[in-house]
């Protein structure tokens, strides 16, 4: 076979991107080539533009298996599947607990292989090898991934778009509470920030039977969808509501006085990080979902009494159960997926969806290719 070349969404690490020509080879012995369909844009892209390192862009994505190397068993060609970044090697330290999403061998974020870069080769670029971004780049039109990246989608009603999602901030949000926080039916649960991972969160809350769901956001025009995907509540914040201690105020007043029995930061705003500390009762649990990576200051006060704080990666993703299970929420009508993606984009649109992402224009924006 010869290499395929296709278009690609490239970025220089310094806050520059292009739209290129790449190549890419065939599959090896345990490699899946995927003609990408939809790839979903979250913050994490926006932000890989400027991690000092040239790549393909996109982490997100989903498509039509196209060639399987010699020892790929799990999909075939034709076959739709997700694309998922977490990818397990399954014999060590984390992998032999079940905590398949902090691998140490393959995890772009946890592992040596730090920042979203993959060490193996297969797409060039101007004659060099180039890395893909979290070892998948699914802005571009085709993709060569590990196998352990790819799971079947037997979903006959799902577009392409609504699959794209799934593989980061669909999971992350759902996993965070289903996996993580292990939320409880007929409990109070607050979500502060309802873009794309709060959204799913909210879902997710409704799919375990909460009996509130507080969404609490700076932007009024996103209370509309929260309450679609099942948010009891909401609480329009004031950006100089430090800490967001007087939208605390509120949730216990809504609660009889007391704080939620779960709260889930979802803004990826540092200043916010200890924030669901303070939505939450004595004993309660706060969840970090977005990722702050930044050193902030906490009030231990926060954390008075019994409270407990968690800090889960990728909704402790385990891909083989999560992936079917987030599937089968959708057949079943509980995970509402095609509401999530409110505008599309061809690739050459990647600028206006960067700036309407910013700019929190979208629950969800895809990048769709023909």
């Amino acid at each position: 076979m010869e290499k395929i070349k296709c278009k690609a969404a490239i970025t220089d690490g310094k806050g520059h991107f292009s739209i290129e020509e790449i190549e890419i080879e065939e599959p090896s012995f345990d490699e899946v080539l995927v003609e990408i369909k939809a790839a979903g844009i979250c913050h994490t892209d926006y932000d890989s533009l400027k991690w000092g390192k040239q790549m393909i862009l996109g982490h997100e994505g989903a498509g039509i298996v196209r060639q399987t190397g010699r020892n790929v068993r799990n999909v075939f060609p034709g076959e739709s599947v997700l694309l998922n970044w977490a990818i397990p090697c399954g014999h060590c330290f984390q992998c032999k607990f079940g905590n398949y999403h902090i691998c140490e061998n393959n995890s772009p974020v946890t592992g040596q292989n730090n920042r979203g870069h993959a060490h193996e080769c297969g797409s060039t670029f101007q004659g060099r090898n180039i890395d893909r971004s979290f070892n998948l780049g699914t802005l571009s039109q085709y993709t060569l991934v590990k196998k352990g990246a790819v799971i079947k989608n037997d979903s006959r009603k799902m577009s392409f778009a609504a699959a794209s999602i799934i593989g980061c901030g669909v999971m992350t949000g759902y996993g965070s509470v289903v996996n993580a926080a292990k939320v409880k039916r007929g409990s109070s649960v607050v979500v502060i920030g309802a873009g794309g991972v709060g959204l799913n969160v909210i879902q997710a809350a409704k799919i375990c039977e909460a009996k509130v769901i507080i969404a609490i956001d700076i932007l009024e025009g996103r209370f509309e969808i929260a309450k679609k995907m099942g948010a009891t509540h909401t609480i329009l914040a004031d950006r100089n509501d430090k800490g967001l201690l007087d939208a605390a105020q509120k949730v216990k007043e809504l609660l009889g006085g007391r704080g939620a029995d779960y709260a889930f930061e979802c803004t990826a705003v540092a200043a916010l990080g200890a924030a669901p500390l303070a939505m939450v009762r004595n004993a309660g649990t706060a969840v970090q979902v977005s990722g702050i990576e930044e050193e902030i200051t906490i009030d231990m006060n926060l954390f008075e009494w019994d409270k407990k704080y968690i800090n889960p990666l990728y909704g402790k993703c385990k891909p083989q159960t999560d992936f079917p299970a987030i599937i089968q929420h959708y057949e079943n009508n509980k995970l509402l997926l095609e509401e999530l993606v409110t505008k599309k984009y061809c690739l050459k649109q990647l600028d206006q969806a960067f700036e309407d992402l910013v700019n929190g224009k979208n629950a969800k924006g895809v990048i769709v290719f023909d």
